[in-house]
């Protein structure tokens, strides 16, 4: 494998040649300690040729391979390499979350010289997992998802590279109380804020309206901004002792749709349903047809609904129509981070007013 990154690793030590500080939180005796766990995804992904971009298999590599490829990073930190799982990011799991969760805290709680961790992820819901961690992670030292649009076996891997960033900032000092961040393309982002906007180019994660918190350069890691919003230390989140879930599921808006679906989640015994409306979070005619029964029904029986936008930018906010039927406004959450929070306040609770606190602090 190592002879598939060969011009890579070429690019990663003329990087490091240019700039010797780009450890910068190196002491002169010791090297900060990482963790890398991972999960599979494109960038451990192996192709039929160097050539194979988009045709390839995902998590053909394990990450102790993926760090042993990358020989610059042993100048930034020394590193530990667990697997989690090796799969796609589309075929994560609740369960996948949870062990995560669980085993990021376990970790730096056993050991105060770790300095961060890294998660190799699938870039398709690397956004989700993100979040969750940034609700539930109870530390306030970098925990660091990465990826990668090009698989491992490219001739232009991206992979590289990002995981030698993504080691950078979980060493570095000034990464500590942002939350859970997103590092790629030399770009560090909010799991809050950050999602996915483009199927194959290497700057695919941005927050649009909000922008980046820093970047990864040559010479060092730099911060111009951290999230306002609750997150890791200061969560009331707990999932060190749960083993599922609340079920949340999404349905999304459209000229007619077909209510069908939402009364089949409701009768499935979904816990929550979050609508991802048209504009700033509107529903139709026909869905809140289908929804006007359901209301009438006791409240211990029926879901919690929580209204968000397909949009992609700019909040959601109470409407006195939408407040009368108890519908909880996602504030500017896309609408699978409002599934994520809705699913871990139904861990906590069912009382609307204390849902829509949260929705408005994280």
């Amino acid at each position: 494998m190592l002879s598939l990154y060969i011009r890579i690793s070429m690019l990663v030590c003329a990087l490091a040649a240019a700039a010797p500080s780009a450890a910068q939180d190196l002491t002169a005796d010791r090297l900060p300690l990482v963790w890398v766990l991972a999960t599979g995804g494109t960038i451990s992904g192996k192709g039929a040729s160097s050539a194979s971009l988009t045709e390839y298999k995902a998590g053909g590599f394990l990450g102790e391979e993926l760090v042993a490829a990358v020989p610059e990073i042993s100048k930034v930190a020394s590193v530990k390499a667990e697997q989690i799982t090796n799969v796609g990011s589309p075929d994560l799991t609740l369960d996948n979350w949870l062990t995560l969760a669980k085993r990021i805290d376990a970790i730096f709680s056993a050991d105060p010289e770790v300095t961060g961790i890294v998660v190799t992820h699938g870039t398709n819901t690397m956004e989700e997992t993100a979040y969750f961690l940034n609700l539930c992670v109870k530390h306030d030292r970098p925990v660091v998802l990465v990826g990668a649009q090009r698989p491992a076996t490219a001739i232009s891997a991206d992979g590289p590279i990002n995981l030698l960033n993504a080691i950078r900032v979980a060493s570095s000092n000034e990464a500590r109380d942002k939350g859970v961040l997103i590092v790629m393309n030399e770009e560090i982002n909010a799991a809050r804020d950050v999602t996915k906007t483009n199927t194959y180019r290497v700057e695919t994660f941005r927050a649009p309206e909000l922008g980046y918190l820093g970047y990864v350069d040559g010479d060092r890691v730099v911060f111009y901004r951290t999230s306002t919003k609750r997150h890791t230390v200061n969560s009331e989140f707990d999932v060190s002792q749960l083993r599922e879930l609340p079920t949340v599921d999404i349905v999304y808006s459209y000229v007619e749709p077909n209510p069908a679906i939402i009364q089949a989640l409701v009768e499935s015994g979904v816990k929550g349903i979050v609508f991802a409306g048209t504009g700033a979070g509107l529903i139709s005619k026909f869905e809140k047809g289908v929804l006007k029964p359901i209301l009438e029904s006791p409240a211990d029986s029926r879901p919690i609904f929580v209204r968000s936008s397909r949009t992609g930018n700019g909040r959601v906010v109470s409407r006195v129509e939408y407040d009368a039927m108890g519908m909880i406004p996602a504030d500017n959450l896309s609408p699978q981070k409002a599934r994520i929070l809705l699913m871990l306040a139904l861990t906590k609770t069912k009382d609307l007013a204390e849902i829509r606190r949260m929705f408005s602090e994280y």
